[in-house]
């Protein structure tokens, strides 16, 4: 498929986004709804992009985003996220902390927390809270995944069996409608998976982007999470299983939604 001068500047935007709305593009092009409409469904047929509610994404499915297109995806929502969860989380606690841009959204807001200590195999969330004095980091070893800074391996999945602590703060890359956590990284699964049982309480960190994106790898449910910290409302059926589940959700207010 030829792609046009705006389909092409679509694309690129959608790469560096990962996701573009509609009405945005119209604006943006000066064109109607209908005529964005086309074009995202001509770019979905080619197999760039996935169609969304009131947009499109990037298509995944084999393999991530980015790390700097994920980093500044839903900046606004990843904020308001991550200040619901550090205000759940008190001074004088432990907490796991896993590889994801959310997460670290989440140690930027712990910088004035005391008496706290941080076990990571985030390097970048390491290096954020560096800059609190009352916060005790302990890094993890493993293999260097240099595209984010992540440690992951079995060194990495051994280092977690060592510790219990009070809290997991986790991110995901994608959440079905069945309630299940996904990811791309088997290796990255595994270390999760330990965090999750190495926790007395695991806090999900997920904006709502992640119910429109697909992976192949099952990290768990969330009725092995006790609070989902999002940005909107779960569709109907999913809020209920989490009601039945046990697993509260708590909705953040986005600062100029």
């Amino acid at each position: 498929m030829a792609l046009s001068f705006r389909q092409t500047e679509i694309l690129e935007l959608a790469r560096a986004e990962g996701r573009v709305a509609v009405e945005d593009l119209a604006q943006r092009f000066d064109v109607t709804l209908q005529t964005i409409r086309r074009d995202l469904s001509d770019l979905a047929d080619a197999g760039h992009l996935d169609r969304v509610h009131g947009g499109a994404v990037v298509r995944t499915g084999v393999a991530n985003i980015g790390y700097e297109a994920r980093r500044r995806m839903n900046e606004a929502a990843k904020a308001a996220i991550a200040r619901a969860c550090a205000a759940a989380i008190p001074d004088n606690c432990s907490l796991i902390m896993n590889l994801g841009t959310t997460t670290e959204a989440v140690a930027r807001e712990l910088l004035t927390h005391r008496n706290i200590t941080v076990i990571t195999n985030n390097m970048n969330v390491a290096n954020i809270l560096v800059g609190n004095p009352g916060c005790e980091i302990v890094v993890a070893g493993g293999a260097l995944r240099r595209t984010d800074g992540g440690l992951v391996g079995e060194l990495t999945t051994q280092f977690f069996e060592q510790f219990k602590v009070d809290y997991a703060v986790i991110g995901v890359s994608a959440l079905d409608r069945d309630g299940d956590l996904l990811d791309f990284d088997l290796a990255e699964v595994r270390v999760s998976k330990a965090i999750i049982r190495q926790s007395r309480k695991v806090h999900l960190v997920c904006d709502h982007s992640k119910l429109d994106r697909s992976a192949p790898a099952r990290l768990a449910s969330l009725s092995e999470i006790t609070m989902m910290f999002t940005d909107l409302p779960l569709p109907a059926d999913l809020a209920r299983k989490c009601e039945g589940w046990g697993t509260e959700v708590s909705v953040a207010e986005v600062q100029g939604a």
